[in-house]
């Protein structure tokens, strides 16, 4: 979500006439679009913006000004608060608040001081202050052409907050209640993205599966637009009708949250073959007790339902997962039931990390907080279980002749280009540069940890 808002951000420049600097050292704008999932990430941003502070010290000739901005999550929870910590921040502008962002390049445009651009745009002061006013709005266009992986993968948000307030999780805090974007810009930017040669697009959500827009649907014109409801399967199927005929011919979807995935969304996805055969499906651990007390809204059982009927649905799909150790209370028996599900499910990879508490959260005041060495030495027994699972899963796939899209050169060999399966696995085989882009097919002919080399790509005629 990030990458595609800074994509978002990033295309408002460009429309104003702002071109990307070589280095932050000699731009005359630095914007910093930061996350607050984690505290590690919190303090990166932190840093980075105290180094570009000290650097605005040194440029204080009026011939040479930079504006620094802080745009997202980090921005929304700590607001204006934020320039009191770093006094060289000129706007702090929140994930509500992108919407300004126009009239703050305005501002830079006129040289005008931060002070009285603040307060033009109601930022400090008086009844415009900005904690009154802003509402979330989607942007039209996402596709980061300069900075993306050729232009042929795009992100595309389809819903943005979150209402499940998981216990250990900061995003509906900063990012907000469930806001679902009009089924009627998703195409248009589908259709924008096909005249660009997209090839491949990732809908993107803090939860998709609870998508639900009341209005106007695309295809409904003969009911006379009458309002109507579309939900995620129903937004999956209008999908799938619109790339029929287009050049993106991949759909893959972030992220899924278990207690809110329907049997509907599994038929759409096995009917359509232009969804992905993999999916990212986060349990977060496999202890029942654990669960109810990260507010997951479901059990074990549940979830090993579900996967076992996405599989039967959709054979040779492959799984992915984020998995949390460590949470307060955890017990050596809680761990080896988050083990045991890993060795039932056997993920093709997995998010794995350790609990950290996030201040505003309701997990930060649970009794039971488990020692650092402790957290460390189980997230490594999980580390270690998915290792084997992943290669064990690769070592099985060597043979299989596979339908690829070509990313890019491999950054261990020049001679070689990265591709993608659309399990979300990836091979390296020969071939040119000018086939970056481009749907291939190749045989996985052996294993260089955990990526695939093939000894040739073929082109796949008219895709």
């Amino acid at each position: 979500m990030n990458s595609a808002e800074s994509a978002a951000l990033n295309l408002v420049c460009r429309e104003r006439g702002w071109i990307a600097a070589p280095d932050g050292e000699s731009a005359d704008l630095v914007l910093l679009n930061t996350c607050s999932v984690r505290a590690t990430a919190e303090q990166r941003a932190l840093g980075r913006l105290a180094r570009y502070a000290g650097l605005k010290k040194k440029r204080r000739a009026p011939e040479s000004p930079l504006t620094l901005v802080v745009a997202g999550c980090m921005a929304q929870r700590l607001g204006e608060g934020l320039r009191e910590k770093i006094p060289g921040v000129d706007y702090v502008m929140g994930t509500a608040a992108r919407s300004l962002f126009p009239l703050i390049l305005e501002a830079a445009e006129q040289g005008l001081p931060p002070e009285e651009g603040r307060f033009r745009l109601g930022l400090e002061g008086g009844a415009g202050s900005l904690a009154e006013a802003p509402v979330f709005s989607f942007s039209p266009f996402h596709l980061d052409e300069e900075n993306g992986p050729g232009g042929f993968r795009s992100l595309v948000p389809i819903m943005h907050g979150c209402n499940n307030f998981c216990s250990y999780c900061i995003v509906p805090h900063v990012r907000g209640r469930e806001v679902s974007r009009p089924p009627a810009a998703i195409i248009e930017e589908l259709r924008l993205l096909a005249e660009r040669g997209v090839r491949e697009i990732t809908l993107l959500g803090q939860n998709v599966n609870t998508y639900l827009w009341e209005g106007p649907v695309p295809g409904r014109e003969a009911e006379g637009g009458a309002a109507g409801t579309l939900d995620f399967p129903g937004l999956l199927a209008l999908i799938a009708g619109e790339l029929k005929n287009s050049p993106i011919r991949r759909v893959r979807f972030l992220s899924a949250n278990p207690k809110d995935f329907s049997p509907e969304t599994i038929r759409v996805m096995a009917e359509n073959p232009v969804f992905c055969r993999h999916l990212h499906l986060c349990v977060q651990h496999g202890s029942n007790r654990v669960l109810a007390a990260m507010n997951r809204g479901y059990t074990r059982e549940q979830y090993l339902w579900l996967a076992g009927e996405i599989r039967a649905a959709l054979p040779g799909i492959t799984l992915s997962t984020d998995i949390l150790v460590g949470f307060p209370g955890e017990t050596e028996a809680d761990l080896d039931l988050t083990l045991d599900l890993m060795e039932e499910v056997k993920f093709l990879y997995a998010y794995m990390y350790h609990y950290n508490p996030r201040e505003g959260t309701a997990a930060y005041d649970l009794p039971g907080r488990i020692g650092e060495e402790v957290k460390r030495e189980r997230l490594g027994r999980v580390i270690g279980l998915q290792k084997r699972h992943t290669t064990e899963q690769l070592k099985s796939r060597i043979g299989s002749r596979e339908t690829v899209l070509i990313e890019g050169i491999s950054r261990k060999n020049a001679d070689e280009l990265i591709t993608r399966t659309e399990r979300d696995e990836m091979a390296v085989a020969p071939g040119s540069p000018s086939m970056i882009g481009s749907f291939a097919e190749l045989t996985l002919s052996g294993l260089r940890g955990n990526t695939f080399f093939a000894k040739e790509l073929t082109l796949c005629p008219g895709v």
